[in-house]
């Protein structure tokens, strides 16, 4: 394993299991995430897109431990934390941090900003007591928050500036890597562009390595280095930036990728519209888990998964049209 890779994610599975009956037996499993495989550079920024259900979020929490996964491994600087222990995960924990979707249900109502962003500080023991007060208001100060914000509370703030907050909190504990959870999804366009701005700027300045979730595609345009694209739980291809928007592959890509608008009402779009409903991930088809709605599926596409293909530059595809 090469130490300049900070995430290294293999086969991940994560299903939730379905209960029934007046003794809540098991009587199936959805699919969360179906063997995910993927790894980011350290300093990089990795995309992750997908509709709505595709496992993007559990992908995330199932990184950082918030959710045990299934099966697979998962590795933060060379360590494989997935079999760690309570006690042995805690000193790992500051290291990987999440910045939630909702900058207002991620706060505690009832603690003001420098307690938000200092919790975890007391709690790990990064500073000490005459230095945590100025340690504070040095990472407020890097994420855009003014001093005397300090002793006021989430609910005087703007959505904006509560995302601040969350990264402050996020950032306060010095972190290597920081899933971001669609972080400016809920925010007004103009403010979205300052919070982007603000987290590519702390990415250049600390060296943070990004898993970023997003639906917004010119959002991941913008910040990634590296895009994974998803659907019902697995990766069906992932490439750099430059690759991915150039030419998209797969035949759910290049369905994701024509509902992007542009701002220019002489070009025409080239929508591909997707027919069907997408699966239940409690019961997945057979074979390559897109042949219900694609319109280049054949025979094949129905029984056999299909295994990952390189089509150089990094560009990976799972589909048996370049087989």
């Amino acid at each position: 394993m090469s130490s300049e890779y900070v995430v290294e994610v293999k086969d991940l599975k994560k299903y939730f299991p379905i209960k029934s009956g007046i003794l809540q037996r098991t009587v199936g499993q959805v699919h969360a995430v179906d063997g995910v495989s993927f790894r980011i550079k350290k300093g990089q920024t990795f995309g992750l897109v997908g509709e709505s259900g595709c496992g993007k979020t559990t992908i995330g929490r199932s990184i950082l431990r918030l959710t045990d996964p299934t099966s697979g491994e998962v590795k933060i600087s060379g360590m494989d934390i997935c079999h760690l222990k309570k006690k042995e995960l805690t000193p790992v924990r500051p290291k990987m941090q999440m910045i939630f979707q909702d900058p207002f249900s991620s706060l505690d109502p009832r603690m003001p900003v420098g307690e938000i962003i200092g919790e975890a500080v007391k709690e790990h023991k990064l500073v000490s007591k005459g230095e945590y007060k100025d340690y504070i208001l040095k990472v407020m100060k890097d994420c855009g928050l003014r001093p005397y914000y300090i002793d006021r509370y989430p609910h005087e703030f703007s959505g904006g500036q509560r995302q601040r907050i969350c990264i402050a909190r996020a950032l306060a504990l010095n972190p290597d890597f920081i899933v971001c959870d669609e972080p400016v999804s809920a925010l007004d366009v103009s403010i979205q562009a300052q919070i982007i701005n603000l987290m590519k700027d702390l990415q250049q300045q600390r060296q943070l390595t990004y898993l970023f979730i997003s639906h917004d595609l010119s959002v991941v345009e913008h910040i990634s280095d590296v895009i994974g694209v998803m659907y019902l739980g697995t990766m069906v291809e992932t490439g750099p930036k430059e690759e991915i928007f150039k030419e998209p592959l797969h035949p759910y890509t290049k369905a994701l990728f024509s509902a992007v608008p542009i701002a220019d009402p002489d070009v025409k779009m080239k929508r591909v519209i997707l027919e069907g409903d997408i699966p239940s991930p409690a019961k997945p088809p057979k074979g390559c888990k897109f042949h219900t709605r694609c319109k280049e599926c054949m025979e094949r596409c129905k029984q056999e998964v299909p295994t990952e293909k390189d089509m150089g530059n990094g560009h990976v595809v799972s589909c048996h049209l370049y087989n």
